[in-house]
């Protein structure tokens, strides 16, 4: 054996992990969580859709509409500040797919894979970590209303609809990591992203009521999944009550998961 054969020969060999255990995938998953997190804190400006965003919505669409719709944008604010919380919180969920599709460009995903790491926690990390968005989507909303002078019945029902709308942001982005890992450019998933956000916040009760839509139009916003999600959050912040429309939210929500999370994953694990 030459010298250099005995150089090679002393270098150890990386091991490679056959089965992780649940309890390393969670902890694998939290520690690319707090990746996110941090990325939030260095790139402060990651966080301007769902910090700057609300408040212009709710700035813009209460002097527009509050007088056309309600009389005075006092009167408004109950029905706006709702529709701008789901739809702020709803549209950041495109940044998950967005990140992810960047990470895989960059190689980012098989430095993660090299290591003896859940191979599922590069993806399950980077959706946890954006439940911090959509959290602060709806603190930012709240508190931009209740300046303009939003003062909702329900304390509790608006930390139900808090739930609820992270919830159900938790479950769109599972969508758009798809997008992130079937599309092949990260502006291709924006594109998209965008459209599709475009159609359902603008064709839902957020911003005017249904009654006020073309006929047409009317039956397709009512059914719309972000008009049911809305009027549960109304409900229950405005009159601390729930009916059929937050069912509807929930059910929907686990069904988009049932559907995307298996989809996505086996996608994303073929392409590692």
């Amino acid at each position: 054996m030459t010298s250099t054969e005995n150089v090679f020969a002393a270098i150890p060999t990386a091991t490679v992990t056959e089965n992780i255990s649940a309890g390393k995938a969670i902890r694998d998953t939290a520690t690319l969580a707090r990746r996110g997190l941090l990325k939030f804190k260095h790139s402060p400006q990651l966080l301007v859709d769902v910090i700057i965003v609300p408040i212009i919505y709710t700035v813009l669409f209460g002097s527009i509409f509050g007088g056309v719709i309600a009389g005075d944008v006092t009167t408004y604010l109950p029905t706006l500040i709702p529709g701008v919380l789901v739809n702020v919180a709803i549209t950041s969920t495109v940044v998950v797919g967005i990140q992810l599709r960047e990470d895989i460009d960059k190689g980012m995903l098989d430095r993660f894979v090299s290591m003896p790491i859940s191979r599922i926690a590069p993806l399950a990390g980077g959706l946890v970590a954006a439940n911090l968005r959509y959290l602060i989507a709806v603190v930012i909303t709240v508190a931009a209303g209740v300046a303009m002078g939003y003062r909702p019945a329900s304390p509790l029902g608006v930390l139900a609809s808090a739930a609820l709308v992270v919830f159900s942001a938790f479950a769109l982005s599972w969508v758009f990591a798809l997008m992130g890992v079937v599309l092949t450019k990260a502006s291709a998933v924006q594109g998209f992203s965008a459209l599709l956000l475009t159609i359902l916040g603008f064709t839902s009760n957020a911003f005017v009521p249904t009654s006020t839509l073309p006929g047409w139009l009317r039956p397709i916003a009512e059914v719309n999944p972000l008009s049911q999600l809305i009027s549960a959050v109304r409900l229950l912040s405005n009159e601390g009550q729930v009916d059929h429309h937050l069912v509807y939210s929930v059910v929907g929500s686990l069904l988009i998961m049932a559907i995307a999370t298996p989809l996505t994953v086996r996608i994303y694990l073929r392409k590692l």
